[in-house]
């Protein structure tokens, strides 16, 4: 199998400022020893929680090609002698490896963010990519400072297109990232009000944003939201940077990805689109119509992107929702089943409401019930954003409401009476009621913010449900 890194490839990508003997060559990259196999390189990243440095001699058992580890720790591993290298700092050797990736592709590369749809976003345009060619893009949300990097450096110099995602919760991320991504392609699926406990305003957001337009190469191109309210000021942005190939998608008649016509179903969205003058027909089978328009961006950018857009319309409709954005199960319960939407993993005011509009648009015999934890990092502003919800509640007509977390308090005490459920301080104190309470035919959505533990709602629903 040929080598992800050849040992003298690594190494000069890396720098090392000691290198004690000889490394192997690796295969892959990892930052977590617990995942490690044969032939990987294992960088001892230091986390919020974990020093990676702790977990180096494990991952050598495991059969690392390589350990990077910190230059300043040296003293603690003086009986390793082989497989290994110490570097100024370990991050900054992985984003070495990163940048070397790149530069070595030849591959059309494509950098995706947005406020909300960035994941869902980019699981669909590496599949809709597929057909064209070999496609590379991060299995998970890595989208951070480590994310990026590692993303790059597990990149393979032969692949024909590079999908990366983009996320920030503070100005000049995303200066530093798209540094190193370098694409050819740059895509803004939307701005809203998500991680604004960290600005001063929605429009320090979009500035933050358009940090994406700085790292595109000559000649590339972007593809905004025409439909949003900053559309004009990224389009200003991206031309003040000197790109001249400046693309819209949305409903908007200045559009060059225009939705013509939409159909919402339960099983998913049938879209008729202008695609740059041409007309498509496309089936997305991951139902909602923040999905329909995310699908707007992913067609544009196959085109944009010389991939195949025939090929890509059949596999969105194939292409189902990404896990904890939206992803159904249906549970078995005793006297039938229990249809279960997955939207655990994150949580905005923009994007409750869309995943409520997709719960109101599910079929069941049943109740429609919605399962909702705190939206996080949404600053001064964090009580009126969670009450304003009701409307959407109200709008979508659902039967029961959950909620937990002490934002979501608020919430509670205006939703109308016959949609309340349970409340509780935490979602852990939701789980033992809902089971309870879910009957055949009951379609259930669970959604909050990561750190307001939504997901082992879902994990204790799927396990106590068996399918």
């Amino acid at each position: 199998m040929t080598p992800l890194w050849t040992a003298s490839d690594f190494v000069a990508a890396v720098s090392p400022s000691f290198q004690p003997g000889t490394i192997d060559d690796v295969m892959s990259i990892s930052i977590d020893s617990r995942t490690v196999v044969k032939g990987d390189a294992f960088f001892a990243i230091k986390g919020d929680r974990f020093d990676g440095h702790g977990f180096a001699r494990a991952a050598l058992d495991s059969g690392a090609s390589v350990v990077v580890l910190d230059d300043a720790q040296r003293s603690e591993f003086l009986d390793i002698a082989e497989r290994v290298v110490f570097v100024d700092d370990v991050l900054s050797a992985l984003e070495r490896l990163g940048k070397a990736a790149r530069a070595r592709v030849a591959g059309r590369v494509i950098a995706i963010t947005g406020s909300v749809g960035k994941t869902s976003t980019k699981d669909a345009l590496r599949a809709a990519l597929a057909p064209s060619g070999s496609v590379h893009a991060a299995v998970s949300s890595f989208n951070n400072h480590w994310g990026v990097p590692l993303t790059l450096a597990r990149m393979p110099k032969e692949i024909e297109f590079g999908v990366i995602e983009v996320g920030m919760n503070h100005p000049g991320e995303i200066r530093n990232l798209i540094a190193m991504v370098k694409p050819h392609l740059a895509v803004i699926t939307t701005i809203v009000a998500a991680h604004i406990g960290n600005f001063d305003s929605i429009d320090e957001i979009a500035a933050a944003k358009a940090e994406i337009f700085e790292g595109v190469v000559a000649g590339g191109a972007v593809l905004i939201n025409g439909d949003n309210r900053f559309s004009d000021f990224l389009s200003g942005v991206a031309k003040a940077q000197g790109i001249d190939a400046i693309h819209r998608f949305g409903r908007s008649q200045d559009c060059d990805v225009r939705l013509l016509d939409l159909t919402l179903a339960a099983d998913g969205s049938d879209l008729s689109v202008s695609l740059f003058g041409n007309h498509v027909r496309c089936h997305v089978a991951a139902p909602g119509e923040h999905l329909a328009l995310n699908a707007l961006s992913v067609l544009g950018a196959v085109s944009l992107s010389g991939g195949d857009v025939t090929k890509a319309c059949e596999v969105l409709a194939r292409h189902g929702a990404s896990k904890g954005r939206g992803e159904r199960h249906s549970l078995a319960i005793e006297g039938g089943t229990v249809q279960l939407i997955d939207e655990s993993y994150n949580a905005n005011p923009a994007s409750v409401s869309a995943a409520l509009a997709t719960l109101a648009l599910s079929q069941g015999s049943g109740r429609k019930i919605a399962v909702l934890g705190d939206m996080l990092e949404l600053g001064d502003d964090s009580i009126e954003m969670h009450k304003g919800l009701v409307t959407s509640l109200e709008n979508t007509g659902l039967d029961r409401v959950y909620l937990c977390g002490p934002m979501m308090a608020h919430l509670w005490e205006i939703v109308p009476i016959a949609m309340r459920a349970t409340y509780a301080n935490s979602s852990a104190d939701l789980i033992a009621p809902l089971v309870a309470d879910i009957c055949d035919g009951d379609v259930v959505m669970v959604k909050g913010s990561l750190g307001s533990r939504m997901g082992p709602i879902v994990a204790a629903l799927l396990g106590e449900c068996k399918r």
